[in-house]
């Protein structure tokens, strides 16, 4: 293998919300799972059996909720604690493998495969290994851009006689996969642009390859022209280890019921600014703005309607939870309005700064004695424990505006209480 040219490798986790359900819950193997979204709402995950069924993704649930009963189809809530516990567990395996990854989100990763003497039985060993020690199915694409490991990725989920890995280092190979794939599979290229570069006869990846780049760029844009460059093997698209800090930070979810008195709206308050504040900490940033939101549900078009939103700015750079929660008491106290049934609350951190990269002001009040310490002791407290084991008083153990979760499993990686229990 030429060791000069960069290799990509995407690995992807199967079904990723209804396999973590899989892992901690034996008995769901080769059973259809699906997920639902916040509130119980409609389904995002579902594992191929549910898929074979024809549930569709995005479905509401109470459109749904007869069919799933009748094909006999186990409903889990999302329980993201279990999924993001799960999902640092694969991304440390895959970090003990690799030469670099970059976590893309919480299913996937990137990793550097430059230099690999043979991509292919690495690939295999990464695959056999989180499946092993995790439990976790995963697909690999291996490639020259990230875009074609993006492809080859699909390729060895969809064509089971890949074994779960593809690479497509070679240009044989690349340009036969580019000549099966559907232009819709290329990363990037949603239903809508797929739409409209049919209107051009690019029906496939490789249609799309041979385009013309100046073309693409008057009519798509820079983006589109780049995927084709991607896919000719060129590569435009850099490897990171790891993702740039969020310039926001932002915590909202919707009540499970609608709330019209105050007082559960700030215990909402506290437990969405400790979350926003615990992101910010962790990706060791300082917070100089805050922007508190509270609205009725919108779309619904036959009640009160209502929505606001207040910008504060705070006396210093902060990730001092105690700070940002009491500036956003302040702000939440200004917008509300009694008598209106709110279905959503929301924190947003703004004008983020790197712990030491702003020159303190020496008229401002300087932070509490021990705050950066104290916080750190509540996170990882809170790390090794699980989430809310150290919180604000405010905020009772089961909240009454809490979202629906009928259907939650147990967190059995992170909590005591609920770790799987095995009878003799």
């Amino acid at each position: 293998m030429n060791t000069s040219r960069r290799v990509f490798a995407l690995i992807d986790c199967n079904s990723f919300y209804c396999s973590c359900e899989r892992i901690c819950q034996p008995g769901l193997k080769r059973r259809p799972v699906v997920v639902m979204s916040n509130n119980d709402g409609c389904v995002i995950a579902r594992t191929s059996e549910a898929k074979a069924l024809g549930i569709p993704m995005g479905a509401s649930f109470k459109d749904v909720r007869k069919e799933l009963s009748k094909h006999g189809v186990v409903v889990r809530s999302s329980n993201y604690t279990l999924y993001a516990d799960i999902s640092n567990r694969v991304m440390r395996v895959m970090a003990e493998m690799l030469p670099g990854i970059e976590v893309y989100s919480i299913d996937e990763a990137w990793g550097d495969m430059t230099g690999v003497a043979d991509p292919e039985a690495l690939g295999c060993n990464i695959r056999d290994r989180l499946a092993q020690e995790i439990g976790m199915p995963v697909g690999v694409g291996i490639s020259t851009t990230k875009t074609l490991a993006k492809l080859a990725n699909w390729a060895a989920k969809k064509w089971k006689a890949t074994g779960g890995v593809l690479d497509l280092t070679d240009p044989v190979r690349q340009e036969k996969l580019l000549r099966l794939a559907p232009v819709c599979e290329v990363w990037g290229v949603g239903h809508r642009s797929a739409a409209k570069l049919a209107t051009l006869n690019i029906s496939t990846a490789w249609d799309l390859a041979q385009f013309d780049a100046a073309t693409l760029r008057k009519t798509f844009g820079v983006t589109m022209e780049r995927t084709a460059r991607e896919l000719r093997g060129v590569s435009c698209i850099g490897f990171k280890q790891g993702p740039p800090p969020k310039q926001a930070i932002c915590s909202s979810k919707m009540f499970g019921k609608r709330q019209k008195e105050l007082p559960p709206i700030r215990e909402a308050l506290t437990a969405y600014v400790s979350r926003a504040a615990e992101k910010l900490r962790s990706q060791n940033s300082l917070c100089s703005t805050i922007q508190v939101g509270l609205q009725t549900q919108l779309a619904d078009l036959d009640g009160p309607r209502y929505a606001n939103s207040m910008t504060l700015a705070l006396p210093a750079p902060t990730d001092d939870t105690r700070e940002i929660l009491a500036l956003a008491q302040r702000g939440l106290e200004q917008i509300f309005r009694p008598g209106y049934p709110f279905s959503k609350c929301s924190i947003l951190l703004m004008d983020l700064s790197q712990r030491g990269e702003l020159t303190g002001d020496l008229f401002a009040l300087g932070p509490r004695p021990g705050a950066e310490r104290l916080m750190a002791i509540v996170d990882q407290i809170n790390e090794k424990n699980g989430r809310g084991t150290l919180r604000f008083g405010r905020v009772p153990k089961k909240p009454k505006w809490a979202m629906r979760r009928d259907m939650l499993s147990q967190r059995y990686t992170t909590r005591w209480e609920e770790v799987i229990c095995v009878r003799g």
